[in-house]
């Protein structure tokens, strides 16, 4: 049996819902391991992924008989096939926050569908809790992050690009055994630090910069999230306690992160300390990682939720001083009974390249 599948079921019964459509690949991906196009639909007694002629094959071979997925070719089908697939249901859930209006007009003639209704993140929540075989999966990505970080250290010097430097990173995920980026790096170097997505360009390295680099890759579809801040030839003082401050807040946040912690209270107070040494924090604290580099839970005051175990966490303080500096260290951590494990463990102490 599909166990994320029969826990969705067991939500939508609680609920009063019959059935569902998901059109979310990520979520589609989540719950069957299917990675093409197409829609899962979630009926009173079956599931079904709606595809046509040019993936049929590839997902029939990525199914198992624990799949529990039956696979249609949409090119075979006439309109009547598709309004049965919802007939005697009541209510149908979608996914809201993916599904535009058109398409939800769509859905509703086509499957002539009683009332469509929210579903309010419910396949996102569900995700946010791990199961075993993620977290491998996600610890290996960390892994292969790590591994580029510290391959980093004695690639870069004086002169480089920030664009070379994105470049390799992506060369290096590929040939060490991730799929590739979770997302575009981040490398932001001098006043380029300053801005917290700062975009690639092909600005140079120069003596005295305070380098920024954010990056990630894809391990059988999870993710890792890890931010370090370099210094180039020398650190200044000035810098060096601001970096301490920072890193300081973050390693007082993962202190406190455990299953049944206050999202809330640990935002606050990280937020508190940085206000102390007169910086706002401009960005969440921190966010769900997994086959998204950003999911649920989000790290925030605003966020009066708890921690759970196996929750994955990226948690990234950070102080920008516009068009002068920025200051960010990230983690990856794994939410456990009595605190959090660190993902990725590579150096957070002063690194300065030649």
């Amino acid at each position: 049996m599909n166990p994320r599948i029969k826990c969705l079921r067991n939500q939508l019964n609680s609920l009063n819902i019959e059935g569902m459509i998901v059109s979310n690949p990520i979520n589609i991906k989540y719950l069957t391991n299917i990675d093409a196009e197409g829609e899962l639909l979630i009926t009173r007694r079956e599931n079904i992924f709606l595809t046509d002629g040019r993936y049929v094959e590839a997902v029939n071979s990525a199914l198992t008989i624990d799949s529990e997925i039956i696979v249609w070719d949409k090119r075979g089908m006439i309109r009547e096939d598709y309004e049965n697939y919802f007939l005697f249901c009541e209510k149908v859930g979608f996914e809201e926050s993916y599904v535009t209006y058109e398409k939800y007009k769509q859905i509703m003639q086509l499957y002539k569908i009683n009332e469509l209704v929210e579903t309010e993140g419910i396949i996102e929540k569900q995700r946010r809790i791990k199961d075993e075989e993620e977290i491998t999966n996600i610890k290996k990505a960390c892994e292969i992050t790590d591994q580029c970080f510290t391959f980093l250290k004695n690639y870069i010097k004086i002169g480089m690009t920030e664009r070379e430097i994105a470049y390799r990173i992506e060369e290096f995920f590929i040939k060490n055994g991730a799929e590739g980026l979770a997302f575009n790096p981040i490398v932001a170097s001098g006043t380029n630090s300053s801005m917290p997505h700062s975009i690639v360009s092909d600005k140079k390295i120069e003596e005295g910069d305070i380098l920024l680099i954010d990056l990630g890759c894809k391990y059988k579809g999870y993710c890792s999230d890890m931010t370090r801040t370099i210094f180039v030839g020398k650190v200044d003082d000035t810098i060096k306690n601001i970096y301490d401050m920072v890193l300081g807040v973050q390693e007082q946040a993962i202190s406190q992160m455990k299953d049944g912690a206050n999202i809330k209270n640990i935002t606050k107070v990280a937020e508190q300390e940085l206000k102390i040494n007169r910086f706002d924090l401009i960005h969440a604290l921190g966010h769900g990682v997994g086959l998204d580099i950003h999911e649920a839970p989000v790290l925030t005051s605003k966020y009066d939720n708890l921690l759970k175990e196996n929750m994955v966490i990226a948690i990234e303080p950070g102080v920008y001083v516009p068009k002068s500096f920025g200051i960010r260290i990230e983690d990856t951590v794994l939410i456990t009974k009595n605190g959090c494990i660190n993902l990725t463990n590579s150096e957070k102490n002063y690194t300065i390249i030649a």
